[in-house]
């Protein structure tokens, strides 16, 4: 019987734990920190040993194969060992995809990718049978066990894509790539660009590359690389013969000599980079023959993601949007780009080497005051300090909110887009979107 230990023990770790022990591994879960009531129970039910606060060796160098949760760096100690022993480090992507014969869309990017991911999803389940994963929803794994869709859209990150070897899906999205997470890739950006770009290395040209013309990175990788991959480019300012592209208000996807339009006016969707998303979902969703009609109603009634751009509420004619999901420099250039108005601006957290430079041009002609939100904020108050006539900091979100009731006035946007990880003063990006919408509603 070979050994399967996998380390972390949340969501796709114990999906992974369900469905190794079902194709007949035996299966060890250790995790360093401690494992939620919600896991141990399923763990505990189904028979599964399991331990945290602790990595044993002993328990975990025998392994025949390990499935590491995304977040665990690889210069973690126990993950060194488990290299130098020899032993196979996979991602739950890998691990799961060898026991289904689903049609995968693997979507990946820097930014855009819970909404293209969930967005894909709404479109295809109109019509088709299928599971949305990934680094979103219920576990891959637990899914293929459970209920082996006939289709999956799986949302991947770089970190998973770093652990696959095998994984192929037969329709991948590449949909930007800018500088994040370079902590994690010894701070070199061709070394998370290169990540980024195995979502496509063992593809053929049966299977599909679906990616952003207008993004300089990946065109460059693109001229100094080759992949197999079919090529469905999509773009703002380009017509493309094969693929999508923005034709004044209409969106053009062409396929194969089949094309269906779009107007943009009616999309659900607002702002430049949301038209990219919306067509890398459509382009998508034509490959895989959903009627255009289905895919136009799709797209004027999507609901739009949790965190992302989502306006909260309207007090005394100031709009609060809660942006939390905006975890780097990039996705806060898009949320500053999306609004119109006088900008109340609550950002800070966890810095992962950013670069503010690119936000310069919409702080000076939009963001009227700054509020750092973070343990530690000296290096947005040395970048923003001259550039804002009030800029405070704070290390509670309620006062954060009130701090921005008192500066805004009618017509202005009280924005709460971080561009900086959550963990300083919260759980995750979600903990901290939930206690800005809370302290908006006590307002």
């Amino acid at each position: 019987m070979k050994r399967l230990v996998i380390l972390g023990g949340g969501e796709s770790g114990v999906g992974t734990a369900l469905l190794g022990r079902a194709k007949g591994y035996e299966v060890f879960v250790s995790d360093k920190g401690s494992i939620k009531e919600k896991y141990r129970d399923v763990l505990k039910h189904n028979g599964i040993e399991f331990e945290d606060e602790q990595h044993t060796e002993s328990k975990i160098l025998n392994a025949d194969i390990v499935m590491k949760s995304p977040g665990i760096p690889d210069k973690v100690s126990v993950v060194k060992q488990i290299r130098e022993n020899g032993i196979q480090v996979v991602s739950e992507i890998e691990f799961a995809s060898k026991f289904t014969d689903a049609t995968i869309v693997g979507i990946t990017g820097s930014n855009g990718k819970t909404t293209t991911a969930s967005l894909t999803y709404h479109i295809l389940n109109q019509e088709l049978e299928v599971g949305l994963s990934g680094n979103i929803g219920k576990s891959f794994a637990q899914q293929i066990l459970e209920h082996d869709y006939p289709n999956y859209v799986l949302e991947i990150s770089s970190f998973q894509l770093d652990d696959i070897m095998d994984f192929k899906p037969h329709i991948a999205v590449l949909l930007n790539i800018t500088p994040d997470h370079l902590d994690r890739y010894d701070y070199k950006f061709e070394n998370y660009i290169n990540s980024k770009f195995r979502i496509a290395m063992n593809q053929t040209e049966e299977d599909f590359l679906i990616y952003d013309a207008d993004d300089e990175v990946i065109n460059e990788w693109l001229k100094n690389n080759k992949i197999q991959s079919t090529l469905l480019p999509f773009s703002l300012v380009k017509t493309i013969d094969n693929g999508a592209y923005l034709d004044k208000e209409n969106i053009k996807i062409t396929i194969d000599n089949n094309q269906i339009i779009m107007p943009t006016a009616n999309l659900a969707l607002e702002g430049k980079h949301n038209i990219k998303n919306q067509m890398a979902a459509s382009t998508v969703a034509h490959l895989l023959k959903i009627r255009k009609q289905t895919i136009r109603e799709s797209l004027e009634n999507f609901q739009g993601v949790e965190h992302r751009l989502e306006h909260v509420l309207k007090i005394n004619k100031v709009q609060y949007i809660n942006d939390s999901k905006a975890t780097n420099v990039n996705s806060t250039y898009y949320a500053l780009d999306s609004v119109d108005t006088p900008t109340v601006w609550i950002v800070g957290g966890v810095d992962k080497g950013n670069n503010y430079n690119e936000l310069f041009p919409f702080v000076n002609e939009k963001v009227k005051a700054i509020i750092c939100l973070g343990v530690d904020n000296k290096k947005l108050m040395d970048t923003f300090g001259t550039m804002v006539d009030v800029i405070v900091e704070t290390q509670f979100m309620s006062e954060a909110v009130k701090i921005a009731y008192k500066i805004a006035e009618a017509g202005d946007t009280v924005l709460l887009s971080p561009a900086c990880a959550s963990f300083d003063l919260f759980e995750n990006y979600e903990d901290r979107g939930r206690q800005f919408k809370d302290a908006v509603r006590n307002l």
